[in-house]
Formats: C-alpha cells, sequence, structure tokens
C-alpha cells in the first residue's frame, strides 16, 4: 500500500507534541538572539571595543555568548528597550504635533480671510491688518 495513507499512525501524538515543542523552542532561541544583538547596538555605554567583542561571541559561540549577555547584562535590558521605545514614541508625538499644527489648524487663506472680515467690521485699523497679514504669509 501507499506509506502516504499510513502517515497519520507512523507519526504518533507524543511524536508530534515533540516536533512543536522543538519549533517553539528554536523560535524563541532566534528571537532571544535578535533581540541580544539589537541589544548590544542600542546600548551607548558600551564603547566600540566592547560591542565588537560581544558581536564576536554571540556569532561564534551563539549558545555561550547570549546565555552570558543575558547573565552579566539582561537586568538593563529592558530599561534600554523601554528608553528606546519612548524615545521613538516621543519621536512620533512631535512629527504629528509638526505635521497637524498647520493642517489642522486653519489654512492661511482662512486665516487672510478671517482676518478680512475683523477689519471690514472696524475691529483693527488698516496697519494692524497689514502686519497680521505678513504674520501669516511669512
Amino acid at each position: 500500500m501507499n506509506g502516504y495513507v499510513y502517515l497519520a499512525y507512523d507519526y504518533p501524538l507524543l511524536g508530534a507534541f515533540w516536533t512543536v515543542l522543538w519549533i517553539v523552542l528554536w523560535v524563541s532561541w532566534f528571537i532571544l538572539l535578535f533581540r541580544v544583538i539589537a541589544d548590544i547596538f542600542r546600548d551607548d555605554s558600551l564603547s566600540g571595543w566592547a560591542k565588537t567583542g560581544w558581536l564576536f561571541l554571540t556569532i561564534l559561540l551563539p549558545f555561550l555568548g547570549v546565555f552570558v549577555y543575558v547573565l552579566t547584562r539582561g537586568r538593563t535590558m529592558g530599561a534600554r528597550e523601554r528608553r528606546h521605545l519612548q524615545a521613538r514614541q516621543e519621536a512620533f508625538d512631535q512629527y504629528i504635533r509638526e505635521t497637524t499644527a498647520g493642517a489642522g489648524g486653519r489654512s492661511d487663506a482662512e486665516e487672510l480671510m478671517k482676518l478680512s472680515e475683523i477689519r471690514a467690521r472696524g475691529d483693527i485699523t488698516e496697519e494692524e491688518f497689514r502686519r497680521a497679514k505678513e504674520k501669516i504669509l511669512h
């Protein structure tokens, strides 16, 4: 008979469990490896030589390098990650404030229209209108 028909019988449930477990462990290992490498580059307190040494150890002896790095510098990895994320969030917020300040408020044409309405009502003089118009346009 065809071997494909009996595949489910040749691969018991416990074997499938162990395969899934090993796949999860390998994926977790690679996630940890890349987080450590990112942390090495992100850490401003390390000198260039120290970063080179950690990278060399992590690449040449990955299991030992990662475990030693996590044991020696693991406590501050979370703080560096938080600072990095806060800096990115602040930069994003600043960008949003800068871009929406001009677009979120009124456009120059709307400001000039409002200003000419105020002048037409007589609330400001011609000189005040001219100065305000120059501010809007420049």
